[in-house]
């Protein structure tokens, strides 16, 4: 009867001890942490560059051949609830672009979210190459033909 009793409360103390560490969401957030409420802040053909930095701070990257394009970027991961095994889903996924004139003000802003991305269809035909229609063996034999007819002269 005694042991009976101290399983019964190993069991509760262990079900409620696991309870409670399943209720702690934890949270991986990469970028710029509250990047909508921010977002606010900045004002087109009001605020400038200075401004975007001390608001934001510096951008997660710039644009490629642009250097007043500035885009800052908010990622937050979670680990899925029991039913989807414990994997890790995208919560949060909100990118801020900034266009900026050659004077430093502010001339667009941009604010996608996870809702308002579009997902990019890729074509699934493939190219065929003219070019390379020969077979490994074919070009290998080729250039080593090459270079004994290279080492004859």
């Amino acid at each position: 009867m005694v042991h009976m009793i101290k399983k019964i409360c190993f069991l509760t103390f262990l079900l409620i001890f696991t309870f409670n560490c399943g209720q702690n969401e934890v949270i991986k957030t990469h970028g710029v942490a509250y990047l909508k409420k921010r977002e606010k802040l900045i004002k087109v053909n009001i605020s400038n560059k200075n401004d975007a930095i001390s608001i934001l701070g510096q951008p997660s990257t710039k644009g490629m051949s642009n250097d007043n394009l500035w885009i800052y970027i908010e990622r937050t991961r979670t680990r899925g609830k029991l039913l989807k095994l414990g994997r890790n889903y995208l919560k949060k996924n909100n990118v801020l672009i900034l266009d900026f004139d050659k004077y430093g003000i502010l001339q667009r802003k941009e604010f996608y979210n996870k809702k308002k991305m579009n997902e990019i269809k890729f074509a699934r035909n493939t190219t065929e190459n003219e070019l390379r229609k020969e077979n490994f063996i074919f070009s290998f034999l080729s250039s080593v033909r090459q270079k004994m007819m290279q080492k004859r002269k």
